[in-house]
């Protein structure tokens, strides 16, 4: 116990803290979920969040101390994502014929994720700055906080939102696609993009990498879309809602 306590000192003392914590959780997480059959209630991500809040809170460590060393795994976002470009190549001909309704689905889901977010809360007595922080809620993190810093919302707000959005995304989507009857890799993976970003996106790529590639290509677009949208359909949608001016 007493070696124990010395590695926790050490790591407490050292940027590696975040970054063994993160590494450590995942994998327990991900074991968990292996051992479950892959269910998606127990989805790794979500059940990753759990314990690094459990391990801060239990330990009093603060969020700051904690992300001197995840920095490092937040830093290899970009280049994971620049990585999607490769399954997505091998991919290009069924994108070619695909792209008509792939593009119809994109517009309708881009549409559907800002009107029906800013609707149901509003219809559940959400402030405004909350309506503007949930618009961009299906885009991935950094491009959603910029948006809503935009529009009017608030960033760390809209952060949260994007992580429940992707969690959620990921553990609904294998259900309620098969009740829908839709087996297609190609759509299954284009709609997990769209509504669930990067997490969906790692889920998808679980599952095939034809579906990953297509979450990737999803994932992309909507946050292309999204960033042209938003700044007018979120703060259009708040006005008629409000009734502001």
């Amino acid at each position: 116990m007493t070696r124990v306590d010395s590695i926790w000192v050490y790591l407490a003392t050292t940027p590696l803290l975040g970054l063994t914590a993160t590494l450590l959780a995942y994998l327990v997480a991900f074991h968990l979920y292996e051992r479950t059959g892959m269910n998606p209630l127990a989805n790794p991500v979500a059940m990753s969040v759990a314990l690094l809040v459990l391990l801060l809170l239990t330990t009093d460590t603060s969020y700051e101390t904690y992300f001197d060393g995840a920095q490092f795994v937040h830093f290899l976002l970009g280049p994971a994502t620049v990585a999607l470009a490769v399954p997505l190549y091998d991919q290009r001909a069924r994108l070619a014929r695909l792209w008509l309704p792939l593009t119809l689905g994109l517009a309708a889901g881009v549409s559907t994720a800002i009107c029906s977010a800013v609707g149901i809360a509003w219809l559940l007595g959400a402030s405004r700055e909350t309506l503007l922080s949930l618009a961009p809620k299906s885009v991935t993190t950094p491009i959603a906080m910029g948006i809503a810093e935009k529009i009017g919302g608030l960033p760390s707000l809209t952060a949260v939102f994007v992580i429940l959005t992707g969690m959620a995304g990921a553990i609904m989507a294998r259900p309620l696609l098969n009740l829908l009857r839709i087996d297609a890799h190609e759509a299954r993976g284009f709609a997990v993009g769209v509504a669930a970003h990067g997490i969906g996106t790692a889920r998808a790529f679980q599952v095939s990498e034809q579906m990953g590639a297509f979450a990737g290509l999803a994932m992309g677009l909507t946050a292309l879309v999204t960033a042209f949208t938003a700044p007018w359909l979120a703060p259009l949608m708040v006005r008629l809602l409000t009734g502001g001016g």
